[in-house]
């Protein structure tokens, strides 16, 4: 049987997977918040397919995205994480994980939650559009720019308002499946 999907989704199992069971269903833990995030992050210049790919590694390199382990990575764990294979071995995007876990903690031991903050930008409930095509989705939004913005001050990086974004959508702050993909109605009211 056929399904239709939204038009960025391959052929290839993962993908269908990560959109048909994941992709935009909304995350409120804070640390799951954070993990998604950083892996965004990674995605910065790459298509997400790659990133999604060495997911399981990511997790296994950085401790599950446990902020607190991660703050204490040093120079020598960097150097160590040049040589995986199994992840993005790009010296600013290893060392955003660490920058992004260090100013989670503050903002966190601050008496902050995290998920509240997120979703704080887009009212605290998903956001549903109503888009016809792939051609419709946007990049960013004002309420990314915001968020980015806002994270920026916060001590986070590679946090530009695209990659907010495309965060927004996978964790279901934005429902921006398209409306002939099989998951824009049974996704909507999630």
């Amino acid at each position: 049987m056929q399904v239709n999907r939204c038009g960025w989704v391959s052929d290839d199992p993962l993908y269908q997977q990560y959109h048909d069971e994941v992709w935009g269903r909304p995350v409120y833990d804070p640390q799951q918040l954070f993990a998604k995030l950083c892996l965004d992050g990674q995605q910065a210049g790459l298509s997400w397919i790659t990133i999604l790919k060495k997911q399981a590694n990511y997790e296994a390199l950085f401790a599950n995205f446990e902020p607190s382990i991660i703050a204490t990575f040093d120079e020598a764990k960097v150097e160590a994480l040049m040589l995986e294979p199994g992840i993005v071995r790009n010296r600013l995007k290893i060392n955003s994980i660490i920058r992004n876990a260090k100013a989670y903690l503050a903002f966190v031991e601050q008496g902050n939650d995290f998920a509240d903050f997120l979703w704080s930008f887009v009212g605290g409930i998903p956001k549903v559009n109503h888009l016809a095509s792939l051609a419709d989705v946007p990049a960013q939004t004002l309420e990314s720019e915001a968020m980015s913005k806002a994270l920026k001050k916060l001590g986070f990086n590679f946090v530009g308002p695209t990659i907010c974004y495309a965060f927004m959508q996978a964790v279901g702050m934005v429902n921006d499946h398209t409306t002939d993909c099989f998951c824009y109605s049974a996704n909507r009211n999630l």
